[in-house]
Parts: C-alpha cells; structure tokens; sequence
C-alpha cells in the first residue's frame, strides 16, 4: 500500500506562517509517500487556498461528533469537509489528556467523521507505566475495540500508534517494540475487519525526524507516520516523506 506521511501541526502557527508551511510542503518533491497536512482549525480555508492544485491533502485536528448544534467553540465534520478537509485525526493523546476523551467518545467522532465522507484517522497508544507494567498491547487493543466504528475498514480509515510517552520528548521506543505494536495492531484489524483489515494503514507517530524515519518506515506493518514537530519545518517534514 501507498505510505502516508501526515503532519500534526497542533496549536502552532500564525495565518502567514501556515501559508508559508503549506507552500513549501506542496513546492517540494512528493515521493512514494501521500502527503497530509492537519493545520489548526482557524487555518484550514487558507491552507486549503495554497493546497489547491496540489496532491498533498488537508485535514483537520479534532471534530465534534454531532453534525450541528449547540456546542459553542466546537467544529463539526461537515464543515471540516465544506472547506475542502479530507481527514480527520481523532482520539490523539492529547485530546484523550487534556479533554478527558473516552474511547466512547472517539468513536462518536468517528461514526460522524464517516458520515461526513471524511477518513477518520484514529490515535491509540499506551502511557509510559502502562508499559513498564506490560499492558501495552493489551491497552492498545482496548483503544482499537472501542473507538474503531463498524464502517471503518469499508472507508480505508487510518490507525495511529502513538505511545504517549514518546510524543514530543525525542525519545522513541526500539524497532523491536515499534514491530511489535503495529504486528498486534494489524492481527486486530484482520481479526475484526477480516481482509480489509489487512489493507488499512497503520502510521506510527512520536518524535519521527528525518534521520530516523527511514529506519522506522522500513518496519513491517508501519504504513507511514504521523508527524509532529517535524510537521512544522516543510524541509524536515518532506525529508520524512522521502524516507519512504
């Protein structure tokens, strides 16, 4: 399957500097690799304006799991897909974190992200005492069962395996340890999704640069990766895209 190599640009950015970001994401060489960009919900339209034309594909953060409504300074995925979004990323760690997200909860976003015709992209990904207690793949398991919606194989949904003690701290787990999670990952999928499952790709995410991607990327199972503050320097980001 075609890798896909997706920046998280988080709560970073001004309007000019993600103009500028997304330029030089779409200016450079694309590879083997899809491109995807998720910008802050306030930079989605003008993102969308410089993609255009382009094969990198846009995205967005985070959707609430209702269609419209009264949910003051939330963002439903219809509109995510009116202003041009493709994906969606859902569940990420820091959401579950800050905002106190359940699977229950991904998995309405998810049912709604479907609805919308947008690809759910859904983050799992076990804490630093869960695996030094050896629950990791046991966790991991856990998430997928409960925020993985019926349609999502049929859509071509995307995982994500985080482990959350490596998001932002430089730090990785081994090669061993990255194999091992997305090798359950995929017997996960295949279990419940039968041959589908063996299709969706599973992208690994925490502290991915360019010069350990391409040791990563090689790792069976890993279909991609999903990039965080290498998302934000189009140079890295891209370096990351032809690690491929």
């Amino acid at each position: 399957m075609r890798p896909l190599i997706a920046g998280n640009w988080k709560m970073h950015g001004t309007l000019d500097s993600a103009r500028e970001l997304a330029s030089g994401v779409a200016s450079g060489v694309a590879s083997g690799a899809d491109l995807l960009v998720c910008p802050p919900f306030v930079h989605l339209a003008p993102v969308a304006g410089v993609l255009g034309g382009s094969s990198v594909a846009l995205g967005a953060q985070d959707c609430h799991a209702a269609a419209k409504g009264a949910h003051t300074g939330d963002v439903s995925a219809p509109m995510l897909a009116d202003l041009g979004a493709r994906f969606v990323i859902l569940g990420h760690s820091e959401r579950r974190s800050d905002h106190g997200e359940s699977d229950a909860v991904v998995l309405a976003k998810a049912e709604a992200a479907l609805a919308a015709g947008l690809t759910p992209v859904v983050c799992v990904g076990e804490s630093e005492a869960q695996r030094v207690a050896g629950e990791a793949e046991a966790v991991v398991a856990g998430q997928l069962a409960g925020s993985l919606p019926e349609g999502f194989a049929a859509a071509g949904g995307v995982v994500a395996y985080e482990p959350v003690w490596a998001i932002g701290t430089g730090r990785t787990p081994t090669e061993g340890d990255i194999a091992a999670m997305h090798a359950r990952i995929r017997a996960e999928l295949q279990a419940r999704f039968g041959e589908a499952g063996g299709k969706l790709r599973i992208l690994y995410g925490g502290s991915v640069k360019p010069g350990n991607a391409k040791a990563i990327l090689a790792l069976p199972h890993v279909d991609g990766a999903l990039v965080g503050g290498a998302s934000l320097v189009a140079a890295d980001f891209l370096g990351i895209a032809m690690a491929v």
